[in-house]
């Protein structure tokens, strides 16, 4: 019997060749709005790039030449799929600062850190899985997990983090669905996109829940070294081995074009990592590796993580102070450290209907139906104050005030019509009241 061809469709002819899993990957949010965002005119509060000009070049250009000088041949060549141990070594000493005691053996270095969460759900994910995270959550780990068939369970967050009793009620709702939840993933330190750090007690206690329904914890901290005021609780890799897979990255405290990050995990998880990191990619970048190693070793990387820390802190204190000269009647999130800050529109608006009309006044951010995984959002934005330039924060602003003025002008107009936009609900994040740290 001959094998027959199923038509595709007018854009793609090998629409109906893919597999399911492939309708998961979709555009997120975020990279759709670059192509724009990077227009000179336009100020962008949507990205999360890290201002890597303020990373000296001749400190990175000299860890390149000495790779070079002394390690070319292996720089140049394919490495090992866990990763240059002397790298793994130093990666201890930069977890020591959030409080984690490990061994060099069960880190595997990955492609950014963003690499590794696509391992772990290859790993892990089954169709019709169950994530639980913080709502909001990362944008990009929603993709992943959908683009494995999972389904993503949001649960509200506070100013303290993920609420302890709301993920008891959603485990408990979920288990008496006949559901299986394979993962926790959370961003406990200066989240993504909420800006709030989940405190210790919580840490605790959400450990133990997970503990006691055998749950897997995926923490993912890009921003813990990035802090302002104070250091944020140890991480939750701290207190707990065998339940935890930790993700780290040099994106943020050095510069993500070198494309290292890494995951440590129990020593079993460990292994089919390894594995699958060797299916994947063969071997991670032995050149950025030993770049960041020879970086690591030869400069005062502490000082310059620190100098980042100013950089951020200034452009968050600009962001703050716009947003309560031009924009007092919303509420947004205090962060202590890491490049974004959350913003609660007023109940009418739609974050997303009026993007359109905010990159026509020349101003950029994220709505915060990229964040969710339900269709919730419409009420928030994400702003990140991480690489324009305090002018440019204070300009930014400035605009969104206009477009929010606009928006609130014309709902007044049409009162009684029906909200602005297509919101077919509020966020869960329980937002706490303005200013808040």
């Amino acid at each position: 019997m001959t094998e027959q061809h199923q038509p595709g469709n007018n854009l793609d002819p090998w629409y109906s060749h893919y597999a399911d899993r492939a309708a998961g990957l979709r555009a997120s949010e975020v990279r759709a709005l670059f192509a724009v965002a990077s227009r000179p005119e336009v100020v962008s509060l949507a990205g999360g790039m890290p201002f890597v000009s303020a990373l000296p070049q001749d400190l990175v250009i000299n860890a390149m030449d000495q790779v070079m000088i002394k390690q070319g041949a292996t720089a140049l060549q394919y490495g090992s799929g866990q990763g240059v141990p002397a790298l793994r070594e130093q990666i201890l000493e930069v977890m020591a600062l959030e409080g984690i005691q490990a061994n060099a053996d069960d880190i595997v270095v990955t492609t950014g850190s963003q690499h590794a969460l696509e391992l772990v759900s290859k790993l892990f994910l089954d169709p019709g899985d169950v994530v639980i995270s913080e709502g909001p959550s990362y944008v990009t780990a929603m993709v992943i997990f959908r683009s494995y068939q999972a389904d993503v369970d949001h649960v509200p967050m506070d100013e303290h983090g993920m609420i302890p009793e709301a993920l008891r009620e959603h485990i408990t709702r979920l288990k008496a669905a006949g559901r299986t939840i394979k993962l926790l993933y959370t961003i406990p330190s200066f989240h993504n996109p909420a800006g709030v750090t989940l405190s210790w007690e919580r840490r605790l206690e959400i450990l133990a829940i997970a503990k006691e329904h055998d749950i897997l914890v995926l923490e993912d901290n890009p921003y813990g070294l990035l802090y302002f005021d104070k250091p944020a609780p140890d991480a939750m890799r701290s207190v707990e081995e065998d339940g935890v897979i930790y993700l780290g990255t040099f994106s943020k405290t050095l510069a993500p074009g070198f494309r290292t990050g890494w995951a440590l995990a129990p020593h079993a998880i460990r292994e089919k990592l390894v594995l699958a990191n060797e299916a994947a990619v063969l071997s991670p970048s032995s050149f950025s590796q030993l770049v960041i190693s020879e970086y690591l070793a030869t400069a005062d990387w502490k000082e310059q993580i620190n100098t980042f820390r100013g950089v951020y802190r200034e452009r968050k204190e600009a962001m703050l102070s716009a947003l309560g000269e031009h924009l007092p009647q919303l509420e947004w999130t205090n962060p202590n450290g890491g490049f974004y800050v959350w913003v609660t529109l007023p109940e009418p608006l739609d974050s997303k209907a009026m993007l359109p009309r905010a990159v026509k006044e020349l101003v950029a951010y994220t709505p915060g139906t990229a964040f969710y995984g339900d269709g919730n959002g419409h009420q928030n934005i994400r702003l990140s104050f991480c690489y324009p330039t305090p002018e440019q924060i204070r300009l930014g602003i400035r605009r969104l005030a206009t477009v929010i003025g606009g928006e609130l002008d014309l709902l007044e107009t049409f009162a009684g019509t029906g909200k602005l936009g297509t919101s077919s609900g509020s966020a869960q994040f329980t937002s706490p009241p303005p200013n808040v740290s």
